[in-house]
This record gives C-alpha cells, structure tokens and sequence, in this order.
C-alpha cells in the first residue's frame, strides 16, 4: 500500500491549517475541510499521492495556485493535492515552446518570454499559476487575436487516477487532451506539466482611457454593445463600472474604458483604438485619452488596484449576446447596487467562433459580464456575497452560460459548455476515471 509523500498534513495535525488556508488566495476561506493535504515537490509525490488516495478510497481536490475564487479545490474530506511547487519552465525559444509547471506564474512567464522578444496569452492578474488557468480555458493577454490560452497547448503531462504517468496530444491519449483543454475543475487527472506553443511578442502595446459618470451608463453600454462586435481583434474592449475610483482620485459612480491594444506599430495601435473615441458620450468623459503607449508590467499594476491581496470575493458571470435593450435593465440594477470598491461590474468584448471543437472550452459569445464583490469585515459577508449571484440569477435568461474562470458553481449551478461537449467528457470520464477518484464541478446543469 502506498505511503504518503513527505510533505502531507492530516487534518488536525500540526501545519495543516497553514496549508490549506495558503491554497486559497480569497480572504473567504469556506468551512470545507480535506482529510489530508498533499503538497507535491515532484511528480513523483504526485504519483504517490494519487496510488494512496486510490488504495484508500478517498477523492481528489487538485490545487495549482489558489485563485479560484469559488476554492472549488477545496471539499470536505479525501485528499487536497497541492501542486504549485511543481513551478519549472523550459523555454525553447528557436522552437517557440515551452514545457511549464502547473506552479508556474504566468505573469512571471511573461516577463521571462518578453525578454526573448516572444509572448503568451497569460492571464490578467499578477500571481495567477498556469494550473487551473489553463485548465478552465485561459482568456488571457491578446486572446481575441491568440484565442482561448488553451488553444496554446500543444501536449500535457499528467498522473491519472490510477497513478499512471501519460504524456497527451493530438495523437496519443487524444482524448485526455482534449478534456485537459477547458475542463478546469473538472478534468479527471493531475497535469504536471503543459507543453506550450508560443508566438511573437507584438512589437507594440498600447490603450486608451475613457472616464464617464454613471449618468452616462444608457449611452455607454448601448454604445459598447452594439460596436463592441466589431471592433479591431487586437483591441479588449474593457468597460469597468465602479462605485468610486480611490486609485484615480474619483469618489463617485463612475463606468472606464480602458482597453489595451497589442500591434505591429503605434500608428496601427492607436487607428485600432480609434473606434472607441466614437462613443455617443465622450463629451462627457472626465478622461479623455485616446492612446497612450505603456506595457504589460503597467497593465498588471493597473489591473491589481481592483484584485487586492486579503480581501474577501464572490464572484459571477455570464456570456451573452442579447441586445443593448434586453440587457440595460441588469445593468442598470447592477450599478445602482455596487458595494464599495474596490468591488466592481467588468463587461468585454469576445470574438466567439464555432472552430474549437478539437477541446472541451466551453461556452462563449459576444461578451462577457464578470461582477466582482470584495471586502475587507467579515462581517459583510452576508451583506455582499450574494450580489454577483443574485444579479447574475436575474440575467440568466439572456445569458449563452457562464465561464469557468468567475465561476460561482457551488452558489449557482449553470450551464458552461455545450450538451455534446458534457456528454463527450462524461464518457472519457468513465473510462478514465471510473472510480470518479476526482472531484467534478461543484455545480453544473
């Protein structure tokens, strides 16, 4: 019978509330407590890990970096595998690949790749691992241009549930390749590395900034959704609504479009960005910046002002193409219901196609609608956690479905890849995981 790996916690024992408490970034840690937690080193204490959950018939919750905002790793009872530790990255760069970890940070990735004058479409925000972003699909950097980071995979490593080490692609084990690739909480074995393909960095990176007040919300989101769709691939239309705006100064309602644009030239970055001065209400933005060059590390510090470090999340989403008028309703109760910041409403812009049927990656459409609560007292628990579900559960009749990476599954089972993708993942499901030693979604319809 197997033994543990080295580094392992038994519920109760001595480190193992650290241990869980550091695999949630959410200040919201749940009441779900594993019977033992595994903190993988090498892929051989992956293999022992799952060899021993298997002879004693526990169930498996996989952890990369912890930024679920649901925790959707952590349940009550089996076995809790941590595998950010397995963080190395090769990169090939006459080869343009590179074989990384489910530890590795994809904004560290960047960095590392820009310098070698090359790119991947990591995710938004600083400290995300590769793990679960990939995994859930990755809407990433540039990806109206890339596609889902995904669609970046070209082969993965991984244990499956009876301890076996495979290596998956197009062609061998093509069917675990495909579930790896969108799936997110529910693939049914442990990625140890991704084989990834990388593409050229693009010479420029720009935005623009448009600051209106929310008086101006009927105008704005009438405008961004009915242009939205046709604005240039290499722009990320990013409208942001929030209730005050302490980064900038602005103590009121106020809805930005901020919008990084990725192009062979500043001439190219800023026509592509152009579209975006032609909303109805610019007269009234109290920020007008049609472009500005700046760069990736820029955007991330950007972008964290609205993520900070300890606080507490309940997140939403949807996908959706419904009209400006079946739409402006929500949005309207949405805005006029925002918790404080740094909380916040995100809306942008997608490029849907129905090319991606080589993986499971689930649901798109025209945009995306993502609410954000974040507190500090746990004592607004109850007062916040619920605004993202219940706004989202009164939209749910305009919306294509949700997508894993603001998922809210446990709060709100919703739909989040289509009826023949789950029938398919089911059946490779029962072939390879028969025992059904890996959790599944905490919600799905």
């Amino acid at each position: 019978m197997a033994a543990l790996p080295a580094l392992s916690f038994r519920r109760g024992a001595q480190g193992y509330e650290q241990a869980r408490r550091t695999t949630v970034w959410n200040g919201l840690l749940p009441d779900r407590f594993p019977d033992v937690i595994v903190q993988a080193v090498t892929v051989d204490d992956v293999v022992t890990a799952v060899r021993y959950a298997a002879d004693n018939d526990l169930r498996i919750g996989v952890c990369s970096g912890g930024h679920s905002w649901a925790a959707s790793h952590l349940r009550d009872g089996g076995m809790l595998l941590d595998v950010s530790r397995l963080d190395h990255c090769g990169i090939d760069a006459d080869r343009m690949v590179a074989v990384a970890g489910p530890g590795k940070i994809g904004s560290e990735l960047v960095g590392e790749l820009d310098k070698l004058d090359l790119f991947f479409p990591a995710g938004h925000c600083e400290g995300i691992c590769l793990g679960g972003y990939l995994l859930q699909g990755g809407y990433g950097w540039n990806s109206r241009v890339l596609g889902p980071a995904c669609e970046s995979i070209v082969g993965v490593d991984v244990v499956t549930a009876d301890g076996e080490v495979l290596y998956c692609d197009d062609e061998t084990n093509a069917d675990l390749f495909w579930a790896a690739r969108g799936s997110g909480p529910g693939f049914f074995a442990v990625v140890t590395s991704f084989h990834l393909r990388l593409h050229p960095r693009p010479p420029v990176c720009g935005s623009c900034l448009y600051i209106y007040p929310a008086e101006a919300i009927d105008d704005v989101y009438t405008w961004a959704l009915t242009s939205g769709r046709d604005v240039d691939d290499r722009v990320e239309l990013q409208i942001i609504a929030s209730r005050d705006l302490p980064a900038l100064g602005l103590n009121q309602p106020s809805i930005v479009v901020a919008s990084p644009v990725f192009a062979e030239s500043e001439s190219a970055a800023a026509q592509a960005l152009a579209v975006l001065g032609d909303c109805p209400a610019v007269d009234r933005a109290t920020i007008k910046i049609a472009y500005a060059t700046t760069d990736l590390a820029g955007w991330y510090g950007a972008i964290m002002t609205n993520y900070p470090t300890g606080h507490r999340y309940a997140t939403d989403n949807m996908w959706t193409s419904a009209s400006p008028e079946a739409l402006l309703p929500g949005i309207h109760r949405i805005i006029e219901t925002l918790p404080p910041a740094p909380s916040h409403f995100l809306m942008f812009n997608w490029s849907p196609t129905s090319t991606r049927d080589n993986l499971f990656y689930g649901l798109e459409a025209d945009f995306n609608l993502a609410l954000y609560a974040v507190w500090n007292d746990p004592e607004d628990d109850e007062r916040f956690s619920a605004w993202p579900g219940t706004n989202m559960a009164a939209l749910a009749h305009l919306a294509m479905g949700v997508g894993l990476a603001d998922e809210n599954l446990g709060r709100r089972p919703a739909r989040f890849a289509t009826d023949a993708n789950m029938a398919r993942l089911d059946g490779i499901r029962a072939r390879r995981d028969p025992a059904g030693r890996f959790h599944g979604w905490m919600g799905r319809v």
